[in-house]
């Protein structure tokens, strides 16, 4: 395959959400020299139950946007239904995330699942070369760095990509920053220039994740337990509405003994319990992750670098090492509010801090011997 990163000319499908960031990037693959075909991804069975008012990536009214910009490009431009893909490999994977106590990140599974896995397989047998998206993220000779627009990074949720499936991938707006894109996009002459970025989960209309989930798993009441104690603080109607680290909704009426604020410390679906207990519960040093992905090489002894376990989190310096298919982080200092099916993405340490290593989803996190230092 031709390089994704030189300037010989390209076949390139251009994944067209409607947003903005994804209208630029489809220009300047044009602009670059590239062939580019725009391509819009029907991900809702049903379109009007999905987020609106410019606040989504799958609405009928993205759809029009996105044909719109392609317009004013002068590419081709197609309608995908990838509606039953998306409903059972992020939709459904959500809800049984949640109900094995687990806290999903949906847009990095349509990232692995739809955007680099089935669409780019289709545009590979359809014969084009590589996928083109606006995530603000930097690919230079096949290795993955941060956006120069930290705030507006997303190679957190890139980072469960193969390096096979990044040779094909093309991220534009990396060396950008996103006040950069919109003023370019005012400049070309798209409408969606000032269209406000996509926020929560698009596939819950009313960002109402609690009502969302009990709508598909029901009621299913359960007692919320005092860490500390023992004691039966109060009762919930679904673990799967509770997530680690949560404070607010708990229903507990009776402070905890010092006054202090209770947090969600864990989720047990088997007992169908919610432990809850004081903030310095939730510290941890040890998270052991799952099915890792590496972009470098498989490392054979233990590897410094920054871990980040949240979209937009903090970084943490840690050590890692390698088990199998798996592996192990031991954060040199305790973090707080990590959780069970979030992604832990390993970052190259300073002075090369925006690289990233690996990824992968966190199994256990717990507390060893935490370093304060």
């Amino acid at each position: 395959m031709r390089s994704t990163q030189g300037v010989e000319k390209m076949r390139v499908l251009a994944a067209m959400s409607g947003g903005v960031d994804s209208a630029v990037a489809a220009a300047r693959a044009v602009e670059a020299g590239h062939e580019v075909v725009g391509v819009h991804l029907a991900l809702s069975r049903n379109p009007q139950t999905y987020r609106s008012g410019a606040r989504g990536c799958c609405t009928l009214e993205d759809a029009r946007d996105a044909r719109r910009a392609a317009d004013v490009i002068g590419i081709p431009f197609y309608v995908w239904d990838m509606a039953e893909q998306f409903h059972t490999d992020v939709v459904e994977d959500f809800v049984a995330e949640y109900a094995a106590g687990r806290t999903p990140n949906p847009c990095l599974r349509c990232n692995e699942k739809i955007k680099f896995a089935a669409v780019l397989d289709r545009a590979v047998a359809l014969g084009f070369d590589a996928v083109v998206t606006g995530h603000h993220a930097r690919l230079e000779n096949g290795v993955l760095r941060r956006s120069v627009d930290l705030a507006k990074d997303q190679s957190y949720v890139l980072a469960v990509l193969t390096p096979e499936q990044l040779s094909r991938a093309l991220f534009p707006l990396g060396n950008s920053t996103k006040a950069e894109v919109r003023a370019e996009a005012a400049a070309r002459g798209l409408a969606v220039a000032n269209k406000p970025d996509s926020h929560d989960i698009c596939f819950i209309a009313d960002g109402d994740t609690r009502r969302f989930l009990a709508e598909r798993l029901g009621k299913q009441p359960g007692d919320i337990v005092d860490a500390e104690t023992g004691e039966v603080l109060g009762r919930h109607d679904g673990a799967y509405a509770y997530t680690v680290g949560q404070r607010r909704g708990l229903g507990l009426t009776r402070p905890a003994p010092d006054g202090q604020r209770r947090y969600v410390l864990s989720i047990t679906p088997v007992t169908n319990t919610v432990t809850v207990g004081p903030a310095s519960a939730l510290d941890v040093d040890l998270v052991r992750g799952k099915a890792a992905v590496w972009l470098t090489e498989k490392p054979t002894e233990p590897v410094e670098c920054v871990v980040q376990m949240r979209a937009h989190g903090e970084t943490i310096p840690a050590t890692v090492t390698v088990e199998g298919t798996d592996l192990v982080a031991r954060l040199h200092r305790p973090a707080r509010g990590v959780a069970a099916g979030q992604a832990i993405v390993l970052y190259q340490p300073d002075p090369d801090g925006d690289i990233v290593l690996g990824s992968a989803t966190i199994d256990q996190a717990s507390r060893q011997l935490v370093n304060t230092a």
